[in-house]
């Protein structure tokens, strides 16, 4: 097992990244997150860590990493702006070969191949990317062992939102339909620097004990696309082109309610349903 380690040669990051001359690019979505009690009660959030494999997705100048490695995580850190390399150089040497720096686009990589094995996601995720990435882990071939991840206030609501709510929607119905989600720690705009213009938030997603399989997943994507993509119209209108009311009658549910008042379990009798039709 991977014992934790001590980085308190490394100097801070506010000095760290004023040596290497960095700024964030708002191009990259990039906020970074300085203070490493933050960081620290996010890694605890994630764990227990020692020992396991983590992959990180822009790390940016390493405050989320430096707390990932404190708890003992093997670290693979996948970082597009080639500018951080340098700097997360340095804490990859301070780590003892408990960190792997990736220079890359994170929608490209091999997870399988780079993590060797089953590993865990945790991240705080770039804004101009962090949803693509999410329905990416929940939908592809490689599935984390669970994922802690920072979105937007307004995105990690969404994830987590229950049938019914003004945030309930795609985002929520395939989320939920592979993992449990919940919000476990909400952070102010003031806690990055630059400042977002929004609030942030942790969402902790662990799969199901069972989860749908990769089939029924993809025709619930097909579902909510259709269902959410038109939400204010009944079912029977949304789904016309998927089946309509024959396709809710199949599944039991009724074509005259609207996408928002469908809960998981019948989003996945619709998919079932839909899955099953013939070629």
């Amino acid at each position: 097992m991977t014992p934790p380690i001590s980085l308190e040669t490394l100097p801070p990051l506010r000095e760290s990244l004023t040596e290497h001359g960095l700024l964030a690019r708002k191009s990259f979505g990039q906020h970074f997150l300085l203070d490493l009690n933050i960081t620290r009660k996010i890694a605890r959030l994630a764990g227990p860590l020692e020992g396991q494999t983590v992959i990180e997705v822009g790390p940016g100048p390493g405050g989320l990493t430096r707390a990932l490695l404190e708890a003992g995580a093997r670290v693979i850190a996948i970082e597009k702006d080639p500018r951080f390399l340098p700097l997360l150089q340095d804490l990859a040497e301070a780590a003892d070969g408990a960190l792997t720096l990736v220079e890359g686009d994170a929608l490209r990589v091999d997870e399988a191949a780079l993590a060797g094995g089953p590993a865990h996601v945790v991240s705080n995720l770039p804004y101009n990317v962090g949803t693509p990435l999410l329905i990416h882990w929940l939908t592809g071939s490689w599935r984390p062992l669970s994922m802690s991840l920072m979105f937007q206030k307004e995105v990690a609501d969404r994830i987590a939102a229950a049938p019914g709510s003004d945030a309930y929607g795609r985002l929520a119905v395939i989320s939920q339909a592979v993992c449990r989600a919940q919000v476990v720690m909400d952070l102010p705009a003031r806690a990055f620097t630059p400042p977002p213009k929004v609030a942030s938030a942790v969402v902790r997603l662990d799969p199901l004990p069972e989860p749908p399989a990769p089939a029924l997943v993809s025709a619930l994507e097909r579902i909510t696309a259709a269902a959410f993509g038109q939400r204010r119209k009944m079912l029977r209108s949304s789904l016309k082109t998927l089946g309509g009311a024959g396709l809710c009658e199949a599944g039991g549910i009724s074509p005259d309610v609207r996408a928002e008042t469908v809960d998981i379990a019948g989003f996945l009798a619709l998919a079932g349903a839909l899955a099953d039709q013939p070629a």
